[in-house]
């Protein structure tokens, strides 16, 4: 299969970023169904895809990224504006997948290619609703776990016998399982300590464990702390914003109080930590690994 690969990226080298291309696109339509119903425990099976008037919508008007531009974001069937979030999240999932596929090995880009999904997904429910499902969190971190099994190139274990590169990958895997999820529960419980209320969900503990089931525990770090300085230049900027316009920015994050009321930015306003932690965990898996393993290497020599 390698060899197969190898010939045809010879040949043609734009054949296959092309096919990945077109495959992340559609596997990003299949996740604006994810985004749109699993929070609303809606089956993403069936009724299939159809507008907010409740007519179908055609295969030739679902067509990824596409019909959105030649429809010009409107409905065919009642002329009712399309989100731009739809097109939007088809091409950031095939570029994500583009890039895992250009940097790494075949088995560790399609692994790759399904945190890319899991934290996509992930990011957008927890924009809208405050809340990560479980089936991006736990089973997240159970197919990080598998596939570090099957695939031990994920955790750089593959020059070695395959049964022990297995399970040195499957051990990577659960450390960075259980360091990440376990260094954000200890920054929740101590930050509910000293401000007296609940500072973190127990979402965001659970996704960084996905996180670090895919990237080791160094990518679970960073993504806790790479995450933190995103989250603070983007909140520095929405609230700039805010202050100056008078309204929310564009891409300020979903807020509400306490009691679950809608609120602009401000302090004791409850705002999404988990895009911050999927930016950091994405941020390290695909652009700055090499960087932050050899500063953690770094390390390891003064101790």
């Amino acid at each position: 299969m390698v060899e197969i690969l190898h010939t045809v990226n010879t040949i043609a080298p734009w054949f296959a970023p092309t096919v990945v291309f077109v495959f992340g696109a559609c596997i990003g339509s299949f996740l604006n169904v994810c985004i749109c119903r699993i929070p609303r425990e809606e089956s993403i099976v069936s009724p299939g895809s159809h507008c907010a008037c409740g007519r179908p919508i055609a295969w030739h008007d679902n067509i990824p990224i596409l019909s959105w531009v030649l429809l010009r974001g409107r409905a065919r069937c009642c002329g009712r504006p399309f989100s731009f979030r739809y097109p939007f999240v088809e091409l950031l999932t095939a570029v994500l997948f583009v890039a895992c596929w250009l940097q790494f090995s075949p088995g560790k880009a399609v692994a790759g290619m399904v945190l890319c999904a899991l934290l996509t997904a992930a990011t957008f429910i927890d924009l809208d609703h405050l809340i990560i499902p479980d089936v991006f969190t736990i089973g997240g971190a159970v197919a990080g776990v598998l596939l570090a099994l099957l695939l031990p190139s994920l955790h750089g274990q593959s020059h070695d016998i395959l049964f022990v590169a297995s399970l040195r990958a499957g051990r990577d895997a659960l450390l960075g399982l259980l360091i990440g999820s376990g260094l954000v529960l200890w920054i929740a419980l101590l930050a509910e300590a000293v401000l007296k209320k609940e500072a973190m969900g127990f979402g965001d503990v659970k996704l960084l464990g996905a996180i670090g089931a895919f990237a080791g525990w160094k990518g679970a770090v960073f993504a806790v702390f790479g995450g933190a300085m995103i989250g603070c230049v983007w909140l520095g900027f929405a609230l700039l914003w805010q202050k100056i316009a008078g309204r929310p920015s564009p891409i300020t994050p979903r807020a509400e109080t306490p009691e679950g009321r809608p609120a602009g930015l401000g302090f004791g306003v409850h705002i999404p930590f988990g895009p911050m932690l999927a930016i950091g965990g994405l941020l390290y898996f695909l652009a700055v690994h090499r960087w932050v393993d050899a500063y953690f290497a770094s390390l390891s020599v003064l101790f």
